[in-house]
């Protein structure tokens, strides 16, 4: 066990409080004390291209400027099924029409958009923003970008905005790929000498798993002021079975993600190694 502090940085979302709700509050056993830093996954990405934290939560599509700093754990992290991200717009659902103009973005190295990116090749938009996302949908309602690219819990509450949805990206990825999507990753920086991490998270994961109830409070302190009904789908959307072990499927969704992506010029290659070490 080590003794020294180790910090953590993850976003406020439901699926993060609830899986590193045991761990963040000494529940776990053998893991050191933990500080955390809650911010938006541009936030964390960029913090982790700084090497700010020992443990971080960071988009898919930044590991590859990543890998040379830290290791991919195999937990912790978001990769599901019917969970993608949306491309919203306030007038007709229309692909090619949404694109002609400014789309807002909750970051340029999330994995939303670089599946944006893979999906609008043929239909590029004429102007891209970034926005923190709590933002976007508010700016498409009232007119001051023609599409947004949402993430988090946005997949439950566009309605109320009276947004209609463009495309779903995952239902888009799972289609030409037939894997899971992966969205958000955990991070170990390689020189902070921590000895399992890994084992940590999965612990705190399961703890999750048996004590459902555990974590309510935690989770609602941090939950940017969601009805309970969105917090409890959000968890229930983003926290599965690869949360607690990536898996054989689970890497060959992050191997066939980077593989495509590389090939279309949108991010460095990644050896296949990297991402198991």
């Amino acid at each position: 066990m080590t003794h020294r502090t180790v910090s953590l940085a993850i976003s406020p979302c439901p699926n993060d409080t609830f899986v590193f709700h045991a761990l963040v509050h000494g529940l776990v056993e053998g893991a050191p004390e933990i500080t955390v830093r809650y911010a938006d996954v541009d936030v964390t990405n960029t913090a982790a291209g700084q090497g700010g934290y020992d443990l971080v939560k960071v988009s898919y599509a930044a590991l590859p400027w990543l890998l040379d700093r830290y290791q991919l754990l195999p937990c912790g992290g978001a990769l599901g099924r019917g969970c993608g991200p949306l491309v919203l717009t306030a007038g007709e659902p229309d692909p090619e029409r949404a694109m002609r103009g400014t789309v807002a973005i909750p970051g340029d190295r999330t994995t939303a958009y670089l599946l944006f990116r893979m999906w609008s090749a043929k239909f590029p938009p004429d102007r891209v923003v970034t926005m923190p996302f709590h933002e976007i949908m508010p700016a498409v309602r009232d007119g001051a970008v023609a599409a947004g690219l949402v993430i988090h819990e946005a997949r439950f509450t566009y309605q109320s905005y009276r947004l209609r949805s463009v495309a779903d990206l995952g239902e888009w990825w799972e289609g030409e790929t037939g894997l899971p999507i992966p969205l958000g990753a955990v991070l170990a920086r390689r020189d902070a000498g921590l000895k399992g991490p890994a084992e940590w998270i999965r612990r705190s994961v399961r703890y999750a798993f048996a004590h459902p109830g555990a974590s309510l409070d935690y989770v609602r302190d941090h939950a940017q002021e969601l009805e309970p009904d969105v917090m409890f789908r959000h968890i229930q959307l983003y926290v599965n079975q690869f949360t607690e072990n990536l898996g054989d499927e689970g890497y060959a969704a992050i191997e066939t993600l980077f593989g495509r992506a590389s090939e279309a010029g949108l991010v460095p290659p990644v050896a296949p190694h990297l991402l198991r070490n």
